[in-house]
């Protein structure tokens, strides 16, 4: 059976629940291959490819979140069985949010619960822009800023050139984002957050708060803008444990570390 585009490892038909995983600026599915061996509790994690990247790198990327998530609330709709949460993390964590909006606009099977990591709330005002126009050894040293890049990516200026248009493309996904405000969504909101986060420190990720009428909790994680992959089997756990309904959702919480 040939794969899904979107979804290339699989929905999880027979799990009792499943995590579809959105990946952050120039990654791509594979970035949680990991976690579809990792995670604990019965819960199938369907990591998402956008177009543009892996195995659909002939494929022009989106430029815009809207389109994005219309076309991916579309899949959603058609492919994965429900139960399902939805996670994803620095650009992946926007366009996790924007597609669930999306999905209760359409009347499409809504996810039980968001996960954020990595991005500030949505109706923050904008951080830094322009960062898709960055010359070459600038933008290599945004990227090792975030410490998420392999330096042998960030030293060769080939390669980096090669990363470069997926990269520009994702990054203008966020960069262009306008918030319109609706009614918060009514399913749990958990949000992760790293203490030397440079982009979205926890005062920035606390905020998600308002956007849920049905709980929300902050996991503060030892490390980075990428802590959730370097504290995986915390962050996974602590998942796991969310949408088994073990774990109350509620600030102030004891958090992962």
């Amino acid at each position: 059976m040939a794969k899904h585009p979107w979804f290339p490892f699989g929905t999880g038909p027979g799990a009792p629940m499943r995590l579809l995983t959105l990946p952050h600026a120039g990654a791509g599915a594979s970035a949680y291959r990991a976690w579809t061996r990792e995670m604990p509790g019965g819960v199938a994690v369907c990591p998402v490819q956008p177009p543009g990247r892996e195995g659909r790198y002939g494929e022009a990327p989106f430029t815009r979140v809207g389109p994005l998530v219309r076309e991916l609330a579309e899949q959603i709709t058609a492919s994965v069985p429900g139960p399902y949460a939805i996670l994803g993390h620095s650009t992946g964590a926007l366009c996790a949010y924007e597609v669930t909006r999306e999905l209760r606009r359409t009347g499409g099977p809504a996810p039980v619960h968001l996960f954020v990591c990595g991005r500030p709330a949505p109706h923050l005002p904008p951080g830094r822009h322009d960062v898709a126009g960055l010359p070459l050894p600038e933008l290599a040293a945004f990227l090792r800023e975030l410490n998420g890049t392999p330096e042998t990516v960030l030293s060769d200026r080939r390669l980096l050139q090669l990363m470069r248009p997926i990269l520009v493309a994702d990054l203008a996904v966020d960069e262009c984002y306008t918030f319109r405000p609706e009614a918060p969504l009514d399913i749990p909101i958990t949000a992760f957050a790293g203490r030397t986060d440079p982009v979205a420190p926890a005062d920035l990720m606390r905020p998600w708060q308002s956007q849920t009428t049905a709980g929300f909790r902050l996991h503060l994680l030892e490390g980075g803008h990428f802590a959730i992959f370097g504290r995986a089997g915390p962050v996974l756990a602590g998942i796991a444990a969310a949408l088994d309904g073990r774990t109350p959702v509620r600030d102030g919480a004891p958090p992962i570390s």
